[in-house]
């Protein structure tokens, strides 16, 4: 944990972790302290996360709440918190788009570490990429993390179970792989020739074959605010949404609700386009 972390902080996260691991309920660390773990990149952040099963989460927030702490499942969907005062621990058991839930097999190829003394688990790499490259909100986009991810521990990573975690979404790995080449291209070849000629493949297999007619939009699985407008108002179906997502409308209203008005993009007329770009052009 970082030096700068206040004595309150440390005591808090410290017992979390501890009251957890008498209680019996599996967890892994994610976010910042596995992103510090696996790359060197230290950041100073006010909470901690831990990934566990949905089926535990009740569990976890029972033996929290017991040690004297307040909690609240914040997106019955994918997200609890655990509060002592200001200071707060993050309960994650799946992802706000609903597609990257903690199973079974995240538990086996978790890495052993050491936060605070107490001994746990980091969030398997391959996982930490899978969530993390859907993250593309205009206030935050996680395809750094994926970048450096990749760079720290390329001859480590288990691709093959990478590339079935992306499963449909594959095109998402590609757009960060892409990338990569780009961020570092002395270090392009750390990512598998075979790899990349999978999904290379897919690619071209897709461009010969026809386009679904169905009008779905995919981006609202990359950010909950700034696709709404197409699901709101140009008559897109919601990829989060069954049968296609795994979450329900109110799943989707109640992660959506807190978003700012100003935040919400909105379709213009013709004529304020018009008048916007006349304005554009001077």
């Amino acid at each position: 944990m970082p030096d700068g972390l206040s004595a309150e902080a440390r005591a808090f996260y410290e017992h979390a972790l501890k009251t957890l691991g008498i209680a019996q309920v599996p967890f892994l660390v994610c976010g910042a302290r596995a992103l510090e773990a696996y790359t060197g990149i230290g950041r100073t952040t006010k909470d901690l996360d831990i990934f566990i099963r949905r089926s535990d989460c009740e569990r976890a927030l029972h033996a929290l709440e017991v040690a004297g702490y307040k909690t609240e499942l914040v997106f019955p969907h994918w997200l609890a918190k655990a509060y002592s005062d200001s200071l707060f621990l993050d309960v994650i058991f799946s992802s706000g788009n609903g597609q990257c839930e903690v199973d079974d097999s995240w538990f086996p190829y978790a890495r052993d570490a050491e936060i605070l003394g107490v001994p746990v688990q980091l969030c398997p790499p391959e996982e930490m990429i899978w969530q993390q490259a859907f993250v593309m909100e205009r206030e935050r986009y996680d395809g750094a993390n994926v970048a450096h991810l990749i760079r720290a521990l390329s001859g480590q990573l288990d691709w093959s179970r990478l590339l079935a975690r992306f499963g449909p979404h594959w095109r998402v790995l590609l757009a960060h792989l892409v990338l990569f080449g780009f961020v570092y291209p002395s270090h392009r070849t750390y990512v598998p020739a075979w790899v990349m000629r999978d999904l290379i493949s897919r690619l071209d297999k897709e461009l010969e074959s026809r386009p679904s007619e169905e009008p779905i939009c995919q981006g609202t699985l990359l950010s909950r605010a700034q696709y709404l407008i197409d699901v709101e108002q140009r008559g897109y179906q919601d990829a989060r949404l069954a049968p296609q997502g795994n979450l329900t409308r109110e799943d989707v209203n109640r992660w959506t609700a807190p978003i700012p008005q100003e935040m919400r993009e909105h379709e213009t007329s013709p004529e304020d386009q018009n008048d916007a770009l006349e304005k554009a052009r001077g």
